[in-house]
């Protein structure tokens, strides 16, 4: 099917840098997009190009109505566009501009990021599971930022454990703070990015945000307060199940943690992976599960973040293919036992995407 549309003003704009946008809409449609002197050419199939034209119709309208798409917001609009159906690039515009979240305007970059932030509407507890870069703790701080602004929390907690990622750091100088202030950066640096320094620094002093390790969490019932539990994977269960109940009523709590980066000594049993399995049929709370198609980080991030999953299968392959062989077990090497023990601990992890992205699950009446 073709069909020819109008030009409409400043349409450089949806085309992007190089066109890039243009192509992104071409392989997410799987449609031909070709610009001729007075008009649009759309080729494809018939409900392709429909969504097409509208996605067009759609700029137009935004264009008419005032509104400005900055940083990339465009680009990150169609791709959350080409990847969910049932989205619209008027509804992604208009959900942008419904949230405010402090000095800055965030938008969902990818339909799992979307998901994650309407699921932390409509729960009290949301897990955001997946790789570094896909946005879980910068969004949970956001929609925190959110809640307060609008006067439904009157605090924000941000817990995380205190593990370093493979090397000991030593005994650091100054006071308690000073000493769990490093494991907490991140937390900062998400906070000072969307508020004021000075109005960052007047909540930390009286409390309106607090900032601890979680072993902190201990013995509290936190109500009326958005907590966010950031790092889970090296959580223990112990840990875990202490932090779940502590929430308090008119409260919300999001976990998020990367379960391929988990730093627990002496190979511990995680608590985020416990907690996966343990509560995926509670009703109530909300999974969402993130991959690399959600890395808005530089974009070689994306990549590394691929080839280590590639790489990941290969050796779960070559392990399974070894514990396959009939063996004698007096025969068998300390390396093929170690790799055996390694492939049945890999088996024991739950999915943790490339199935359903979103599982969650509505309370009871």
């Amino acid at each position: 099917m073709k069909k020819s549309i109008g030009v409409s003003p400043n349409i450089e704009t949806l085309f992007g840098t190089r066109d890039e946008n243009v192509r992104l809409l071409e392989d997410g449609l799987n449609i031909t997009i070709n610009l001729r002197s007075n008009a649009i050419e759309l080729e494809g199939a018939a409900k392709d190009v429909a969504r097409a034209e509208q996605v067009f119709a759609d700029y137009e309208t935004l264009q008419r109505a005032g509104h400005t798409f900055n940083n990339g917001d465009l680009n990150s609009m169609l791709r959350v566009l080409t990847s969910d159906p049932n989205s619209t690039l008027r509804g992604l515009a208009d959900a942008g501009r419904q949230r405010s979240f402090g000095r800055r305007t965030v938008q969902p970059k990818s339909s799992n990021q979307r998901r994650y932030l309407e699921a932390i509407e409509k729960h009290d507890m949301v897990f955001g599971i997946g790789p570094a870069g896909t946005g879980k703790t910068y969004l949970a701080v956001a929609m925190a930022i959110s809640a307060l602004m609008a006067k439904r929390v009157n605090r924000i907690i941000l817990a995380r454990p205190a593990v370093e990622a493979g090397e000991r750091l030593g005994f650091l100088p100054g006071t308690l703070q000073d000493k769990i202030d490093p494991y907490l950066r991140p937390l900062y640096d998400a906070l000072y990015d969307m508020l004021e320094p000075e109005k960052v620094d007047r909540y930390l002093e009286k409390n309106v945000i607090e900032i601890a390790p979680i072993a902190f969490m201990r013995g509290r019932t936190l109500n009326d307060s958005f907590v966010i539990l950031d790092e889970a994977q090296n959580t223990t269960s112990e840990q875990m199940k202490m932090f779940v109940t502590r929430l308090g009523f008119n409260s919300k709590a999001v976990i998020t943690g990367d379960i391929t980066q988990i730093d627990l000594p002496n190979a511990r049993r995680s608590g985020l992976l416990e907690a996966m399995e343990v509560l995926k049929n509670v009703n109530g709370l909300a999974f969402t599960l993130f991959d690399e198609g959600d890395v808005v980080r530089h974009h070689l991030v994306q990549r590394i973040v691929r080839a280590y999953d590639e790489h990941k299968t290969r050796v779960t392959e070559q392990q399974m293919f070894l514990l396959a062989e009939p063996r004698n077990p007096e025969a068998a090497s300390a390396g093929e036992k170690q790799a055996a023990a390694a492939a049945n601990a890999a088996a024991a992890i739950p999915p943790a995407a490339g199935e359903d992205k979103t599982a969650s699950a509505e309370a009871k009446g």
